[in-house]
């Protein structure tokens, strides 16, 4: 890794922990059947695709798990819960050791994420770190669905190199999700899968000698 000079991070499960199964028996609590292929961590319906590209509304996306739960008295906290229940937060010391990455590599975030999820999570980080987003922490943060692209696709990475004139050689990308390892590898960029919790990112960091 003597080469790399920026590193772009995932967020749900390389930074801030995720836990897909509590969402999965929430929503299943809501009335969703088969649940497994309806919402799991390989693949999803097209509906949370296209809430992660902002194809859809938050409402939209709501009126979808109605659809699919045959309950069109859902109330939208109701979904809002369900669908958050998946994020459990970011573990003590992460933020630190990001600024300490920051301070040798370009560091970049690129997180399939959604409406509802961003707004959460930036309730969140003010509440529990006093931290307005995660700007500081990163040269500059990517969501999914500002982009209107999402990961794997090999689009999402050609524009993260491009608006910051990253050389693709140079540049090492980590997340939890080998599927959207093999888009960063289209993209010509290194590839490492992150797979330990993320309490555990220093070590792993230091592990392939990048710390």
């Amino acid at each position: 890794m003597q080469k790399i000079k920026n590193i772009i991070f995932d967020y749900g499960n390389v930074i801030f922990e995720i836990d897909f199964r509590i969402a999965q028996k929430a929503l299943s609590q809501l009335g969703i059947p088969d649940i497994e292929h309806f919402f799991g961590h390989k693949g999803h319906d097209q509906l949370f695709s296209d809430l992660e590209t902002g194809a859809i509304s938050a409402a939209s996306f709501r009126e979808g798990i109605r659809k699919f739960a045959c309950n069109p008295d859902l109330k939208d906290e109701d979904i809002d819960a369900a669908w958050n229940s998946l994020l459990i937060g970011v573990p003590e010391k992460v933020h630190d050791t990001l600024l300490r990455v920051k301070e040798k590599y370009r560091t970049f975030l690129l997180s399939n994420t959604n409406e509802i999820h961003l707004d959460y999570i930036l309730k969140y980080l003010k509440k529990e770190f006093e931290l307005e987003n995660n700007d500081s922490l990163f040269e500059k943060a990517y969501y999914s669905q500002q982009m209107r692209l999402r990961k794997p696709h090999v689009e999402i990475f050609e524009r993260v190199i491009q608006e910051n004139n990253l050389i693709p050689e140079e540049t090492l990308f980590i997340d939890d999700s080998p599927q959207h390892l093999e888009g960063a590898k289209q993209a010509g960029l290194h590839t490492l899968l992150m797979d330990r919790h993320p309490r555990d990112l220093s070590q792993f960091l230091a592990d392939q000698g990048l710390l």
